[in-house]
């Protein structure tokens, strides 16, 4: 099955190629990480292949929380995620949060044919 493809930021990407950048994190008070959740929501708008952010925290444990990128490519997400910008905004998180922020990336897979 060939891959169909779409122009992003003047790069041909495939689509459906996506996946989910994911920051875990365990937060002393949410109001102290707040800001930076914002800042680094807004450095990855302007990076190439960015599609989306969203904040969660857990139900069951408010100092749970993550946030969830989506991305065009792996390729973004690795090029976003080890940036200089992104790595001093990781730093500056680290007051605000217990222990090293869990980091990973999820392929989006298709759920039809």
């Amino acid at each position: 099955m060939e891959q169909k493809r779409e122009e992003n930021y003047g790069q041909e990407v495939e689509v459906g190629g996506r996946i989910k950048g994911i920051i875990g994190y365990k937060v002393l008070d949410y109001k102290d990480i707040e800001p930076i959740l914002m800042q680094l929501n807004s450095y990855a708008s302007g990076y190439p292949g960015f599609v989306s952010a969203e904040f969660l925290v857990s139900e069951e444990d408010h100092s749970v929380g993550v946030m969830i990128s989506t991305w065009e490519t792996m390729q973004n997400w690795r090029i976003w995620v080890g940036s200089k910008g992104t790595l001093e905004l990781l730093q500056r998180a680290r007051t605000s949060v217990t222990g090293t922020p869990r980091i990973t990336a999820y392929k989006i897979m298709p759920t039809e044919d």
